[in-house]
């Protein structure tokens, strides 16, 4: 098989969650376990850190590939969903993998595939720890990909577990409380093993205390650690870069003054996550100077290729898109459109369909213009439908036939100052990057 016979292959033939949902999710870790015992256990032939959350957990994973990599180590990393193509899912020091390799990987294991019967995600997982054994990196980031305690990447013992935030995400699979969700993302804690939570939340911290108390792990909270000494006030252009100083709580003399190229304001909760790895990483005699972190954090996007964060897709007019499709990060997303000098909103919007999408629409300006859509998955809400919820909450728009013809309508209507933002799922900023 070619490359586009390989990908149509996995497509067809294993459950995705991304296409199928619920049904292609698996509640236990068997299969990624015997997938791996194949391929002769690669996830214990390389250092790793196991990143976790509810929102955030994606730029987190990048910003510290970014620091490892620039401080000289072979640096691999793994995430998910991809935006464009299959293999950005995994990446050593920011290049995808090969498209010969995926195509290897598939032919050599086929067999264990039509005998396994895993789900695309399990396939996936062993196909990045393969590739990060194989190829010998110092160490890996290993993103998440849903909850944690029963997700596939939770075969791994790292040298460190990271978990961002809690938030109303998949609560069908994880829980209806912020509890139960705590509980299941807490499940990526191993004995021994520190780890660090990005934000202190009073109503589920003791869950992570109470873990990593059992697991005999030293745990931390990076948002009581760190704080911002100074950043733009008021209303903040769209530049592409966020400029903040950042001091450790504990000492004056410890003050970063750095230019992140990842310009949303919800960027400085995931840099004090950053900030507590790397020192971490320090104790465990990783050598990151404060260069390195300077450097590099002023790059991510270059080093890593990660896309649709509060990005930036043309200044006539400023059309920026973001992935955040759940409460918190409709929050932030609409804290940085706040922030942002338009006359008016042109809000082009599609989402998947097996999720509550009640509390987001209740979030969003009445005084918007929506652009109504349909990313091109099967999970996909239909765009008459999303426009009749809409209409309930006072939001109000026409339909468009995919993602590209409403961004199209959006940029045409939008005058010289107005803003069209892009969002409301992952998959509809995955058409246009």
């Amino acid at each position: 098989m070619n490359y586009a016979q390989t990908l149509d292959y996995l497509y067809s033939q294993l459950p995705m969650f991304t296409r199928d949902g619920i049904s292609a999710f698996k509640n236990d870790l068997n299969n990624t376990i015997e997938l791996c015992k194949r391929l002769g256990d690669p996830q214990n032939k390389f250092r790793s850190i196991h990143v976790g959350g509810t929102n955030g957990k994606g730029s987190t994973s990048h910003m510290l590939a970014a620091v490892l990599q620039t401080a000289g180590y072979k640096t691999g990393l793994y995430t998910s969903p991809h935006l464009r193509d299959f293999r950005e899912r995994i990446r050593i020091n920011g290049e995808m993998i090969s498209e010969e390799h995926v195509i290897k990987f598939v032919e050599e294991h086929r067999t264990d595939f039509e005998d396994i019967k895993p789900s695309f995600f399990e396939m996936t997982v062993g196909m990045a720890f393969d590739a990060f054994a194989n190829e010998k990196v110092d160490i890996a980031i290993i993103e998440v990909g849903l909850g944690g305690r029963l997700d596939s990447t939770n075969i791994i013992s790292p040298l460190l577990s990271v978990i961002t935030n809690i938030g109303w995400d998949h609560v069908n699979l994880l829980g209806n409380t912020l509890t139960l969700i705590a509980g299941e993302k807490a499940g990526i804690i191993k004995p021994g093993i520190p780890v660090i939570i990005g934000e202190y939340q009073s109503e589920i911290a003791d869950v992570f205390v109470s873990k990593a108390q059992s697991q005999n792990s030293a745990i931390s909270f990076a948002s009581e650690k760190w704080r911002i000494l100074k950043l733009e006030a008021g209303k903040r252009k769209s530049e592409e870069y966020l400029d903040f100083s950042i001091q450790k709580n504990d000492s004056e003399l410890k003050t970063f003054d750095l230019h992140l190229d990842l310009p949303g304001t919800y960027q400085l909760k995931n840099v004090k996550a950053v900030l507590s790895g790397i020192e971490e990483l320090r104790q465990q005699a990783f050598i990151i100077t404060d260069e390195h972190i300077r450097s590099s954090l002023s790059q991510v996007k270059k080093l890593t290729g990660l896309h649709g964060r509060w990005e930036i897709l043309s200044q006539d007019p400023l059309t920026i898109c973001d992935t955040g499709h759940n409460p918190e990060g409709i929050t932030e997303v609409l804290k940085n459109i706040e922030a942002t000098p338009y006359q008016q909103l042109h809000f082009v919007i599609g989402v998947v369909n097996d999720k509550d999408i009640s509390r987001m629409l209740t979030m969003l300006p009445k005084d918007a213009i929506y652009y109504f859509c349909k990313p091109d998955i099967p999970r996909g809400l239909d765009a008459e439908k999303l426009k009749e919820k809409a209409e309930n909450f006072g939001l109000h728009g026409e339909i468009y036939i995919s993602v590209k013809a409403a961004l199209n309508a959006a940029q045409n209507s939008a005058g010289k100052n107005d803003l069209v933002f892009v969002g409301g799922s992952t998959f509809v900023v995955a058409e246009i990057v």
